[in-house]
C-alpha cells in the first residue's frame, strides 16, 4: 500500500485529512512515514534545512571525510586570498570568529594551512595553504565538482544552474540582512 496524498486506507476507504495540514491519522500511525504537512512545505527555512541535511549526507558519502564543508570553504578562500587575515576571511566564508578559529586550528594541526602572526599586528593571523593543503584541496575540489554535477542531475554547466546559484546567493544576502535587523 502506497501512502501518498489521496491514497486509500487498508479498508479501501479514503482517510480523513486534516484541513489545516492535509495529513491523515494513518500517515503517522504505522503506514510508513507521514507526508510533510503543507505548512512546512511552504516554509523556506524548513526547505533550506532539508536541502542542507541532504547535502551534508551526500558530502559524507561522495566527497569523503577528508575535509568538512566549513574546512573546504576556508581552504578554498585561503587559496583565493593567500595571506589574508583569519578574521576577515571568517566573514567571507560565513563563519563566526570562534568557529573560524576552531576550523583554522584543526587545519593547522593537520598541516593543511599555515597561520603566521601579522608583523604589524600581533593579534592578526595570516593564512596560507601548505603544499599538503594544496594537494588535499585539489583532490576535494574534484570530488565537490562531481557531487555538484550529481546534485544538479548533470546540469551544472547550464544557465539554469547559474541562475539557481545567483538566486541562492541573493537569498542568502537577504536573509543575513533580516538576521541583523531588530525584531519588529
Amino acid at each position: 500500500m502506497t501512502r501518498q496524498n489521496g491514497s486509500t486506507g487498508r479498508d479501501g476507504a479514503r482517510p480523513q485529512r486534516s484541513e489545516a495540514t492535509g495529513a491523515t491519522a494513518g500517515d503517522a500511525a504505522g503506514g510508513g512515514p507521514p507526508n510533510t504537512p503543507e505548512p512546512l512545505r511552504s516554509t523556506p527555512g524548513f526547505l533550506v534545512r532539508r536541502l542542507y541535511q541532504a547535502h551534508a549526507a551526500a558530502w559524507l558519502r561522495h566527497v569523503d571525510t577528508a575535509l568538512t564543508g566549513p574546512q573546504f570553504a576556508v581552504m578554498t578562500a585561503v587559496q583565493a586570498y593567500p595571506r589574508v587575515d583569519q578574521g576577515s576571511l571568517a566573514t567571507c566564508v560565513a563563519l563566526d570568529r570562534s568557529t573560524m578559529a576552531d576550523v583554522c586550528r584543526r587545519l593547522e594541526d593537520r598541516a593543511l594551512i599555515q597561520r603566521d602572526t601579522a608583523p604589524a599586528d600581533g593579534r592578526r593571523k595570516l593564512l596560507s595553504l601548505t603544499a599538503q593543503g594544496e594537494s588535499v584541496l585539489a583532490d576535494v575540489t574534484r570530488r565537490v565538482s562531481r557531487l555538484n554535477l550529481r546534485l544538479m542531475d548533470g546540469d551544472e554547466d547550464t544557465d539554469g544552474f547559474a541562475e539557481l546559484l545567483l538566486a541562492l546567493d541573493q537569498l542568502s544576502e537577504r536573509w543575513e540582512q533580516v538576521a541583523d535587523e531588530d525584531a519588529v
